[in-house]
């Protein structure tokens, strides 16, 4: 995988060090893989977050329009068993939402930032850099180390 070729094709930013092998590469590469997908994660439960509040919003008028029907009883019910109940014991979704950030999220973050720092001087995407040199084509249009590169 960490050919002599590869390295020299990338920039210092994504060069891996002296001394690190395949196999700590492939590992980071895999971790920072693994955040991305917990970022996604994240992104989701911020719409479950805003989804639900929104749905939670709209029985107010639910409610009002129940009611102004004639259905007092449903209306009620509504407002007394379903308006404001929480999502989960004890809690709406923003608290699930800053348990989780300030829980899981954050410690998945730091270790992987604390596994880059340590390995490969917080170096980022170095897997990735690598794969782009072995896939790339030298001088064909579309295939430039970066924007503005030749070749």
């Amino acid at each position: 995988m960490g050919d002599q070729h590869v390295g020299r094709d990338l920039d210092e930013a994504h060069r891996r060090p002296p001394g690190v092998g395949d196999e700590v590469v492939e590992a980071l590469g895999l971790f920072s893989e693994a955040l991305e997908k917990i970022h996604r994660a994240r992104g989701h439960l911020y719409a479950f977050h805003q989804l639900t509040g929104g749905a939670d919003a709209a029985l107010d008028r639910v409610a009002e329009l129940l009611r102004g029907a004639g259905h007092e009883e449903l209306a009620g019910r509504i407002e007394r068993e379903l308006i404001g109940l929480n999502v989960l014991e004890g809690r709406w979704t923003f608290q699930v939402v800053e348990e989780y950030d300030a829980g899981y999220y954050a410690a998945f973050q730091r270790l992987e930032a604390e596994a880059r720092d340590q390995l490969v001087g917080g170096r980022t995407h170095v897997y990735e850099a690598e794969m782009k040199a072995r896939r790339r084509t030298p001088g064909v249009r579309g295939h430039e180390r970066g924007p503005g590169s030749a070749g």
